[in-house]
C-alpha cells in the first residue's frame, strides 16, 4: 500500500465546504422523493439496500463530527493522498454501523437535514487548520473535507445506479474534487511520467515508470470521463470492461492500468 510523499494538490477551503454541502444537499432532495420500495432496492454495494446507503452516505459526512468530538492530534502525520489506501482496512466495521444507523434513523430526511445544520455549525466553529484523528491518520479539517466529496459524489452514483430515474446530479466542485483526489492517488501509487491519464475537464496527471515525456503528444495516453474515472477508482468498473464499452480510450504499451485499479477497496 503506497504512502503519499508527494506534495499533495492544494484545494480551495471555500469552495470544498460548498461543494460538500451542496452536494449532501442534491441527496437530501432526491431521498425526499423516494418510497418505501425504492429505499428497500438492492444496490451494487453487497447487501446493502437503497435505504442502508443512504444511512451510510450520513456517516461518511458524520466522521467529520466525530473528528472534531475527540482531541487535536499533537501533530499531522498523513496527507490527503494517503486516505484513498487506507478505507479498505475499516470496511467490515463500516458496514455493521451503518445497519445499525439505518435500523436507528427511520425518517431518512430529518437524519440527513440535522447532519446538514450541524456540520455548517461545526465547520463555522473551526478553523480548517484544526487536527482530526482519521483513519488515514491525523490530518487537517480542510484536507479531511476533500475527502468527503469522494464518498458523497461515490455514493451519489452508487444511488443513481440503485434506483431507475433518480438521476441525482453532481455538484460541479465535488465532482472536480472527487476527480482530482483519485487521479492524484494513481500517481501517488504508480509515480512516474511515461503514462498520461486524462480526466477532461478536471484533471491531467503523470505517472507509470519508465521513459519520461517531455514534448508533444505523450507516447501512453489514457482518457476517460469523470464518472468513468471515479467508477474505475473505487472498484465500480472494471478496467476491461471499460475499454470494450468505449468509455475509456488507451494508446501506448504503458496504457494498460488494469494492474493499477481500483485505488479505494
Amino acid at each position: 500500500m503506497p504512502t503519499a510523499r508527494k506534495r499533495a494538490r492544494t484545494y480551495d477551503p471555500v469552495k470544498i465546504r460548498k461543494a460538500v454541502q451542496a452536494q449532501l444537499g442534491n441527496v437530501r432532495e432526491a431521498v425526499r422523493t423516494l418510497t418505501p420500495e425504492q429505499l428497500a432496492l438492492p444496490t451494487r454495494l453487497g447487501e446493502w439496500t437503497v435505504r442502508e446507503l443512504v444511512a451510510h452516505i450520513g456517516m461518511a459526512v458524520t466522521a467529520v463530527h466525530r473528528g472534531l468530538d475527540r482531541p487535536a492530534p499533537a501533530r499531522q502525520d498523513a496527507t490527503v493522498l494517503d486516505w484513498p489506501f487506507a478505507t479498505a482496512a475499516s470496511s467490515a466495521a463500516i458496514a455493521e454501523f451503518t445497519r445499525g444507523l439505518a435500523e436507528r434513523h427511520p425518517d431518512l430526511d430529518a437524519y440527513l437535514g440535522d447532519i446538514d445544520r450541524t456540520l455548517a455549525e461545526l465547520l463555522d466553529a473551526h478553523p480548517g487548520t484544526r487536527l482530526l484523528e482519521t483513519n488515514a491518520g491525523a490530518m487537517p479539517l480542510a484536507d479531511y473535507l476533500v475527502t468527503r466529496t469522494v464518498e458523497l459524489v461515490v455514493h451519489t452514483d452508487d444511488l443513481n445506479a440503485a434506483v431507475p430515474g433518480l438521476d441525482i446530479p453532481h455538484d460541479r466542485q465535488a465532482l472536480a474534487a472527487c476527480t482530482r483526489l483519485l487521479a492524484d492517488a494513481l500517481a501517488a501509487k504508480a509515480p512516474g511520467g511515461s503514462t498520461e491519464v486524462r480526466i477532461p475537464p478536471y484533471a491531467v496527471v503523470q505517472c507509470v515508470e519508465g521513459p519520461k515525456h517531455t514534448r508533444g503528444t505523450p507516447p501512453n495516453v489514457v482518457e476517460t470521463d469523470p464518472l468513468t474515472w471515479i467508477r474505475l477508482a473505487t472498484g465500480r468498473l472494471g478496467w476491461k470492461d471499460a475499454l470494450d464499452a468505449a468509455k475509456v480510450s488507451a494508446s501506448g504499451e504503458r496504457a494498460d492500468l488494469d494492474g493499477l485499479l481500483p485505488l479505494m477497496g
